[in-house]
């Protein structure tokens, strides 16, 4: 038996030492470096994947905050209650904040664990949003042509060839026929890159185009980067300072706001990665739900927000129309009154729903899968009507809602 657990013993060194050579050789000749970021931050620090406490992982920009004023309290505030299996329920998905505005006035706020108040997280996808609010705000100042302009008027690398056929709005709804891998788990796709590699600019400018721009539907981050150069080229002056001046500045943010870089001085990765609190996410949220105004001004410019929140006149993997992304924002059209809200990996969201002046904030460390048909009843086109809207949508979502909602009328009764 000794025998038998001794050579068993040293297969699995030898295997083990046969892998760990065989990933290095892998990584070293590929030039694929930044795997041993990625490992050293994931795995080696028990987990499979990004965390929303990555901000000390990398080089930042700091926007300090400009605002004094604290969120109006309701009379009612933190009286509502969560029903037991609506706790038990966003609880298990690792939720650490969540907050409820019935227009800007707060209504319930929660954290768990060591959140606070005063904890800030990544964003990830979220800062998609903010992106777009920048381009938007860069159009009405005229740094911008127009949302129809070619991206290479902005991009020296996409001039010549096809890549002079993507437009600025094929990059906002997520339509730009480019060849980036989107996966949060695949540690050779390009998302990866992104998130724990170093040179961003190369990275997103040496993408190539293969579908016809403006067709399909298809989520890749790269646009967003891209997004982010060309409003930096077109107007002259850093992402993390534009977007204080522009947005942060505005709306009244009270604490410090972080930006992740790809390097020391290096480039923000636009892409995700503001790290802020609950309550400063909720301002912009509060900035959506008003339609980009902040008191009587406004912000955003009303034409950019009434077009963002149009689903894009795009089609999606399963041959219906797009009714869940606008430009750079999440729609949802179904059994309520129209959602228009941020997202970002592991369950970060800013939900607004302005016919029923409500606002939601929920931040935590899982997330739901996507509602998808079941390819046995993608040809049953009675079930795809019954469940086009909600294609797409992760199915925290409508807890997250519904909850809000439930909260809202507790205060109103």
């Amino acid at each position: 038996m000794k025998r038998i657990i001794k050579k068993v013993g040293k297969y699995l060194l030898y295997t083990f030492i046969g892998l760990f050579i065989t990933i290095n050789l892998f990584i070293l000749l590929s030039g694929r470096f930044y795997i041993y970021k990625g490992i050293a931050n994931t795995y080696f620090a028990g987990r499979m994947g990004p965390s929303i406490y990555d901000l000390d992982v990398f080089a930042y920009s700091t926007i300090k905050p400009t605002g004094k004023e604290k969120w109006k309290k309701h009379e009612k505030y933190n009286k509502s209650v969560i029903s037991p299996k609506l706790r038990t329920y966003i609880e298990d998905l690792g939720t650490k904040a969540y907050l409820v505005f019935k227009g800007d006035t707060l209504i319930y706020e929660e954290y768990w664990d060591d959140h606070t108040d005063e904890s800030v997280s990544n964003s990830f996808s979220v800062a998609k949003t903010v992106v777009a609010l920048l381009v938007g705000i860069a159009v009405e100042e005229g740094k911008i042509g127009s949302l129809d302009e070619s991206a290479s008027e902005y991009l020296p690398e996409f001039k010549g060839g096809d890549l002079e056929k993507v437009t600025i709005r094929h990059l906002l709804t997520m339509s730009s026929g480019l060849d980036w891998t989107e996966s949060g788990k695949n540690p050779l796709s390009d998302n990866a890159e992104s998130y724990y590699g170093w040179n961003l600019r190369e990275l997103v400018t040496s993408q190539e185009l293969i579908t016809e721009p403006g067709k399909i539907f298809k989520y890749q981050s790269g646009n967003t980067q891209l997004l982010a150069y060309i409003v930096e080229e077109a107007t002259g002056i850093d992402l993390t300072k534009y977007a204080k001046e522009k947005i942060w500045d505005k709306v009244g943010a009270t604490h410090k706001i972080y930006w992740s870089l790809d390097d020391e001085d290096g480039d923000e990765k636009a892409f995700c990665c503001i790290y802020a609190t609950a309550r400063d996410y909720a301002r912009i949220g509060s900035l959506l739900l008003h339609e980009g105004r902040v008191g009587e001004e406004q912000v955003v410019p009303k034409w950019f927000y009434d077009e963002m929140i149009k689903p894009a006149n795009v089609a999606t993997e399963y041959s219906i129309p797009n009714y869940q992304y606008g430009l750079h924002i999440w729609t949802y059209f179904g059994n309520a009154n129209p959602v228009y809200y941020c997202r970002g990996v592991n369950g970060q969201y800013i939900i607004t729903i302005p016919e029923e002046d409500l606002m939601i904030v929920r931040l935590g460390s899982r997330r739901m899968a996507k509602f998808v048909i079941p390819g046995h009843l993608k040809d049953d086109k009675k079930y795809v009507e019954q469940n086009k809207h909600e294609v797409g949508h992760n199915l925290g979502l409508f807890q997250y809602i519904k909850l809000g909602k439930l909260l809202k009328s507790q205060t109103e009764l």
